[in-house]
């Protein structure tokens, strides 16, 4: 009965395999990019890139266990879930007011150590941001969210 049991769980763990979520992954720099829009400077786009982008973007760097089910559909809901929260590539599709806000909410993220989450450091430990890091990125943020506001009179 045991055997029995072990082949079927095998069995489905093999056809696991063959079902595949669709990556995350663009070719192209979207009219709607939070960099198209506004000025994002190199140090800023650095930190993004290694301990945002995965979630909050159209662009996510996988690594070599995405290949195994049903670690890639986890990893496939964290990107879905991250990206419905804020997604920097269609930074451009939200109105100026949440565009304030998910600014705002940036900086509060990153202040309280909320963002980056800990099951993304656990494995991505350059993501692991110092403390000038965290600075650079809530200020970038904060000066952001205030231009937009000025410019649009909010």
């Amino acid at each position: 009965m045991v055997k029995k049991i072990l082949l079927v769980l095998l069995l489905v763990l093999v056809v696991m395999q063959f079902i595949r979520p669709a990556k995350n992954v663009s070719h192209s720099v979207n009219s709607k990019d939070i960099s198209v829009l506004y000025k994002v400077p190199d140090s800023v786009n650095t930190i993004l890139e290694k301990a945002c982008d995965d979630c909050h973007s159209d662009n996510t760097r996988y690594p070599w266990y995405n290949n195994m089910q049903p670690v890639a559909w986890w990893l496939r809901n964290h990107i879905n879930g991250g990206k419905h929260h804020l997604n920097f590539s269609e930074f451009g599709n939200y109105t100026v007011a949440k565009q304030v806000k998910k600014l705002k909410h940036v900086g509060k993220e990153v202040t309280d150590g909320s963002m980056p989450l800990d099951s993304y450091l656990w494995i991505h430990k350059d993501a692991i941001l110092s403390d000038a890091e965290k600075k650079t990125l809530i200020n970038w943020a904060d000066s952001l969210s205030q231009q937009i506001s000025v410019q649009n009179k909010l």
